[in-house]
C-alpha cells in the first residue's frame, strides 16, 4: 500500500463514499434477498426443479448476489463508522466479498454455457452435465479461492505481521496494485468471452431453427435484456479495475456513479434471470395463491372459534 493511497483512504471523501455505498448495499441486499428467498423456496418445494441444472445454477447465482450485497454492507459499514478494525479482518471481509462477487459472473458464464449445450446439443449434453454439475461448481470455487489467496499473498508481502494486525480507523482498500488489476481483467474478459460466445451461438441456432421470427418477440427480448443486464454488470467492473483507486472529487463522483449502475444491475439480476422465467412465474403465482389461501383459511378458522 503506497503513501498516497493511505492518505486518500483517510480523507473525509472516502468516508462519505463508504457511507453512501453502505446505504445502497442495504437496499440492494434487502431487495435481492427477498427475491432470492422466494425463488429458492419455490425451487426447493418442487422435486423436479431441484434436480434441474439451470435452477441449481440460478439458486447459486442468487445466493452469490445476496452474499455480495450483505458483505458489502459489512465492509462499507466498517469504513463508514470508523470501526478501527485490524487490517487482517478488513482483508478477510473484502476477500469474501470479492470471491462471491466473482461467483456472480462465474455462475452467469456457467448458465450461458449450459443454455447453449441444452439448445444446440440436447441429446448428448443432458446426461453429461448432470454427471459433472457439482464437480464444475466445486472447481469454480476452488479457482476463485486460490486466485484470490495468491493475490492477497502478493499484496501482503510488503506489510509485516504486526502491520496486518494493526487497527485502522478506515479499512484500507486492497488489491489495488497492477498485478491484481491485470489478473482481474484477464478473468473478467475470459468469463465475458464465454458468455458472449454462448449467446451468439444460441442466437445463431435459434435463428436457424426459426425461434427468433416475428411471432416470437419474447425470445428476442430475453436475449436483448440479458445482454443489457450483462453490460450494466461488466462495464462498471471494467472501469473499477482499470481506474483503480484515485483521490479527487471527480474520481469519487465517478466511482459513486459507476457503483450506482452496478448496484442497480445487482438488484435486477434476480428478476431478469429468475422471475423472467415462465415456469417460475407460473409457480410463483401458484405459490402466492396458496399462501393467500392458507392465510385466509387461518383467519376464517380463528373467527369461527
Amino acid at each position: 500500500m503506497n503513501v498516497s493511497s493511505e492518505h486518500c483512504n483517510m480523507s473525509d471523501w472516502l468516508r462519505l463514499e463508504a457511507t453512501v455505498k453502505a446505504s445502497v448495499y442495504v437496499v440492494a441486499f434487502s431487495f435481492a434477498t427477498l427475491i432470492t428467498v422466494i425463488i429458492i423456496t419455490i425451487v426447493l418445494q418442487n422435486s423436479k426443479l431441484r434436480k434441474e441444472v439451470r435452477y441449481i445454477l440460478l439458486c447459486h447465482h442468487l445466493l452469490c448476489i445476496s452474499s455480495y450485497c450483505g458483505l458489502g454492507v459489512v465492509f462499507q459499514g466498517m469504513r463508514a463508522f470508523l470501526a478501527n478494525s485490524p487490517v487482517l479482518v478488513c482483508w478477510v471481509v473484502f476477500g469474501a466479498q470479492l470471491s462471491v462477487g466473482e461467483g456472480i459472473l462465474f455462475t452467469l458464464a456457467l448458465m450461458a454455457a449450459h443454455t447453449y449445450l441444452v439448445i444446440c446439443w440436447p441429446l448428448t449434453s443432458v446426461s453429461f452435465v448432470d454427471s459433472v454439475k457439482y464437480k464444475i461448481l466445486a472447481g469454480t470455487w476452488l479457482i476463485i479461492i486460490l486466485k484470490n489467496a495468491c493475490l492477497f499473498l502478493i499484496e501482503g508481502t510488503g506489510p509485516t505481521q504486526i502491520a496486518l494486525l494493526k487497527s485502522e480507523p478506515l479499512c484500507p482498500v486492497v488489491l489495488n496494485g497492477i498485478p491484481a488489476r491485470a489478473i482481474g481483467m484477464v478473468f473478467l474478459f475470459l468469463l465475458l468471452s464465454i458468455i458472449l460466445v454462448s449467446y451468439s451461438l444460441i442466437y445463431k441456432e435459434g435463428k436457424r431453427a426459426g425461434h427468433f421470427n416475428r411471432s416470437n418477440i419474447k425470445a428476442r427480448k430475453t436475449v436483448l435484456i440479458h445482454l443489457v443486464q450483462l453490460g450494466l454488470h461488466v462495464i462498471p467492473t471494467l472501469l473499477f479495475i482499470g481506474l483503480g483507486k484515485m483521490c479527487g472529487v471527480f474520481f469519487f463522483a465517478l466511482n459513486l456513479v459507476l457503483f450506482g449502475v452496478f448496484a442497480f444491475a445487482q438488484c435486477f439480476n434476480p428478476l431478469i434471470y429468475g422471475l423472467w422465467n415462465r415456469e417460475l412465474q407460473s409457480r410463483l403465482y401458484h405459490w402466492m395463491c396458496c399462501q393467500l389461501w392458507c392465510g385466509h383459511c387461518g383467519v376464517t378458522s380463528r373467527v369461527s372459534v
